[in-house]
């Protein structure tokens, strides 16, 4: 079956949002003495609601009650400003490009917000126009690595699991594409390189080592 869209991931994959929010909260725990805990951390990458809440845990370290809203504010003022010179991860525009230059539809699919999304979309700059944006917008029921993302942009978007590649990073983020029936990409980064995304259809070190053209030509 003929490929007809190109489903991305947002966080750590078009744009590495992920080593900013570690560092932010890495900054935030040394500023009170203590280390994050990398092995929890990974839990929390392309999902929400997950079990452990770094705020909480970091409470419970200090041992008395932290003003959380003062410290998120802090904290995510430390990691906009790591994001402000990161720019579209390598591949990810070719493989735009060649998307617009055959006709296949595109939509991103994240478990973050839309206006997450779209303040970065709007400082880069991007033109294009996305076929779908679905994100999960704090609906923890709806988020990865659920598959209802996915069903649902391929739905907006009106092609089949089948006829549709996604583009993760993550764990969460290929069980959620795997779990829609959709065959799925794995390129991690510096925070998801250790994970293990061995059940994606297939791994790349970098979207760059794979043409789009190689990649849809499997499929022919």
């Amino acid at each position: 079956m003929p490929i007809r869209a190109f489903l991305f991931d947002f966080d750590g994959l078009i744009l590495d949002t992920e080593t900013a929010s570690r560092a932010g909260w890495a900054w935030l725990y040394r500023e009170h003495g203590f280390e994050l805990p990398e092995e929890k951390w990974a839990t929390l990458i392309g999902t929400i609601g997950a079990p452990w809440e770094p705020m909480r845990h970091l409470q419970e370290l200090v041992g008395s009650q932290l003003d959380a809203d003062a410290l998120n504010e802090r904290r995510r003022a430390h990691e906009l400003s790591l994001l402000e010179t990161e720019e579209l991860r390598p591949g990810i525009l070719e493989y735009i490009e060649e998307a617009n230059a055959r006709g296949l539809k595109t939509a991103i699919v994240s478990s973050s917000s839309n206006r997450w999304i779209d303040m970065h979309l709007s400082r880069l700059e991007h033109a294009h126009r996305w076929d779908a944006i679905v994100a999960a917008n704090h609906d923890v029921a709806r988020a990865k690595p659920r598959p209802d993302l996915y069903l649902e942009a391929c739905e907006l978007i009106g092609v089949s699991p089948a006829e549709a590649i996604a583009f993760e990073d993550s764990p969460n983020g290929v069980r959620a594409a795997r779990a829609a029936g959709i065959f799925c990409v794995a390129i991690p980064n510096d925070v998801t390189r250790d994970l293990g995304l061995e059940e994606a259809d297939l791994v790349l070190d970098s979207l760059a080592d794979l043409p789009p053209a190689e990649l849809l030509g499997r499929f022919a």
